[in-house]
Order: C-alpha cells, then sequence, then structure tokens
C-alpha cells in the first residue's frame, strides 16, 4: 500500500526543481539577451538582483498569509506563476520593450519560487515521516539535480536547435511547475505546525538569540553558495578559455552535481551525525574550496576548489532548516519564511560582493570571489556561538 504522504513528498520535491529551473534558466540566456534584445549588462544584472529581491519580499509576505490563504491555494498559485513567469519570457520581450517584458516576467516566476520556498520545506516537515532531517537534505538535493538538469538539457538543446529557439526551451521546462500542479490538486496537505496559533507570534521568535543565529547562518549559507555558484560558469570560460556552453557544463554544472551529491550523502547517515556538526566540517571545507580559487594561479587547483565548493555548501541550507526546527520555539510556517528572507539576503549579498570587489580589484575574478570568503567564516563563528548558547540554555 503506497503510504499517503508519499504524493506530498514528491510534490515538495518536484517543487523544489521548479525553483531550480526559475532560478537558474534565465541566466544561461543573458549573453542571448544581450545580443538579440541590445539589453546592456549593466541591465542584465538588474535581472539577479531583482530575481532574489522578488523572492524574499515573497517570503515576508507569504509568512503572514499563506496559513490564512490555504497551503494548497498557495502551492498551485505558486507553481502557476513559476511556469507562467517562464512562458512570459519566451512571448512578452516580442510584444513589447524587450526589457521590461523581462522584468515583468522575473517578478512574476520569481514570486512563484519564492512561495515554493516557503512553503515546500515546513509542508515536507509536517509530514509524518521518519527522520526529517534526512529528508529535508534528500529535497534539496532534488533542487541541485534540478540545477543540473537545466544546464545540461538547455545546453543540448541549444546546440542541437541553436540558441535562437530559446523560447521553445523556456516552453518546454515550463511544463515541470504547470504539471506538478495535477499532483498538488490531490496531495495531503498535512497541518504545519505554528504552536497552536493563528498568528504568526513574531515577538516570541525576535526574542530568542538561537533564532537570530540561525537567520545568520542561513544569510551567510546563502551566500556563500551563490558567490561561486552565480560565477562558476565565467570562472571556467575566464580559467580555461572554453567556450560559454562548455562553462556552463564543467562550472555551473559541475558545482551544482557535488551539492546535490553532498545532500544525498548526508541524507542517507543524518541519523549518525547532528546537522550542527555536518555544518561545522562543511563550512571548514568551504573555506578551503575558496582559499584554492582565490590564491592558485593554476585554473585546475580553481576548478577543484569549484567543485568542493559545491559539494561543501551542500547541507548548509537544508540542514540549518533541520536545526531551526529543532532549536527555535514556535517555528512554524513564519520561521521558515523568516529563514528562507535570511538565506535569500545572502543569496543577492554574496555574488554582489563578489563582482563588486572583482571591479574593484582590476576585473580578477579569483580575488572577488576570495572577498566573500567572509561569509563561511561568520558561519562559522554564529555557529559556534549558537552552540555555546543552547548549552548555556541547557544548564
Amino acid at each position: 500500500m503506497i503510504k499517503p504522504y508519499k504524493k506530498t513528498v514528491i510534490a515538495c520535491f518536484i517543487g523544489a526543481i521548479s525553483q531550480a529551473i526559475v532560478v537558474n534558466f534565465a541566466p544561461l540566456l543573458f549573453v542571448t539577451f544581450q545580443n538579440i534584445f541590445g539589453i546592456p549588462l549593466e541591465e542584465i544584472t538588474v535581472l539577479i538582483s531583482l530575481n532574489f529581491i522578488t523572492q524574499f519580499s515573497t517570503d515576508l509576505v507569504a509568512s503572514k498569509y499563506a496559513k490564512r490563504i490555504g497551503y494548497r491555494k498557495c502551492l498551485i498559485a505558486a507553481h502557476s506563476m513559476a511556469g507562467g513567469g517562464l512562458i512570459m519570457m519566451a512571448f512578452l520581450p516580442q510584444i513589447i520593450n524587450p526589457f521590461a517584458a523581462l522584468i515583468m516576467a522575473t517578478i512574476i516566476y520569481a514570486v512563484g519560487g519564492g512561495l515554493l520556498e516557503v512553503l515546500t520545506s515546513p509542508l515536507l516537515e509536517a509530514c509524518p515521516t521518519k527522520n526529517k532531517s534526512a529528508l529535508m537534505s534528500l529535497m534539496h538535493s532534488f533542487y541541485s539535480w534540478g540545477v543540473v538538469g537545466v544546464v545540461i538539457v538547455s545546453t543540448v538543446f541549444f546546440e542541437l536547435f541553436g540558441i535562437h529557439n530559446w523560447a521553445v526551451m523556456a516552453c518546454i521546462w515550463a511544463i515541470v511547475p504547470l504539471g506538478n500542479i495535477i499532483l498538488l490538486s490531490t496531495a495531503q496537505m498535512y497541518e504545519i505546525s505554528d504552536s497552536g496559533e493563528d498568528k504568526p507570534n513574531y515577538k516570541q521568535l525576535f526574542s530568542q538569540k538561537v533564532f537570530w543565529l540561525i537567520i545568520i547562518i542561513m544569510l551567510c549559507s546563502g551566500a556563500a553558495e551563490l558567490a561561486v555558484s552565480q560565477w562558476a560558469s565565467t570562472f571556467v570560460e575566464q580559467g580555461f578559455h572554453l567556450s560559454k556552453s562548455t562553462g556552463d557544463l564543467i562550472g555551473v554544472g559541475g558545482f551544482a552535481a557535488f551539492m546535490g551529491l553532498s545532500r544525498v550523502i548526508y541524507s542517507k547517515c543524518a541519523n549518525r551525525i547532528s546537522p550542527m556538526r555536518a555544518i561545522a566540517l562543511s563550512t571548514c571545507l568551504c573555506i578551503v574550496s575558496y582559499l584554492m580559487i582565490g590564491l592558485s594561479n593554476s585554473g585546475v587547483i580553481g576548478l577543484m576548489g569549484c567543485v568542493l565548493c559545491g559539494f561543501s555548501v551542500g547541507i548548509l541550507w537544508p540542514g540549518t532548516l533541520s536545526m531551526a526546527s529543532e532549536s527555535v520555539v514556535s517555528g512554524g510556517t513564519t520561521m521558515f519564511a523568516l529563514c528562507a528572507l535570511g538565506g535569500d539576503i545572502g543569496c543577492t549579498s554574496g555574488p554582489a560582493l563578489a563582482g563588486f570587489m572583482t571591479g574593484v580589484l582590476g576585473g580578477d575574478l579569483r580575488l572577488g570571489i576570495l572577498c566573500s570568503i567572509i561569509f563561511p567564516i561568520l558561519l562559522i563563528v554564529a555557529l559556534g556561538l549558537l552552540k555555546e548558547n543552547k548549552k548555556f540554555e541547557g544548564r
């Protein structure tokens, strides 16, 4: 007999893949948008920031209204907007000003992505399953495999049918979130605990030192991951003088593949190692990877650092969410939404700092990325404070 929560779990996994699509497909087309629409690089950069700003704005709103509206309705709306935004991106630039069209499409699918980020984790946590930490890590691995799939399938499609058919590929990717609506319409929606309260208890959350440390860890996790992943393709292209397609496959694809691998590995051994210890070990590896990228003149060592970074950041986000679920009082949807908000701020800050410092340091991307080592260092500090705080509270 198939357990009733299986369909819910599968829907959450597909939701993670859908989020990977809306975050990572458009960046593959930035050079194409420059060439066919004449959009300058500084305006293209706006789309990156707009995506994450919209997502963390959605995180805030969703934390207040999701329970009131209903999780099923919110999840269906999230998938509809994710798929609809991709379809808008395919057709709207042919009708109105291309940059305005891309802004509109980005906002629509980013709202969908933000809702997915807020709702899938607590819904999965609410499912009556064993070893929730392992399942959380496994779900987030599907985000990584989604990134790998977006890069590989899109690259192969463009090689076979030409980059000029990018709009067709956008519509194909829209099928994933739109198709998941069918599954969500009949999946069991389990009650997400908010400590028995209808309204989020912000005061109780904000009064906890543990909660603030969790937010800092989420911010640093997002920044440490995106500072490398968003620049991985460019880093590989510059370091090895390769084509964009090869840079996407080796840089972005390699990073995401090893990130997914670490999440699968952790899902298998989560019952033998605590999230805090796993995060600490991973962060130490992350610092090593940043040093390999930033201090070596060898392209091979830099590439190894890029891949190691993907492996090291894999469990930071899902591990922190599991740790938050265990440590924060009166959490529920509000806590997950605010954690996602902290993570999205990091996702904006990490690549922005790397890009800014690259410009300041004469266009050397290695040194720009190295400057973002501040994020895993801060993460280690916050983790140490969290450990001491928990010891203090346990006395």
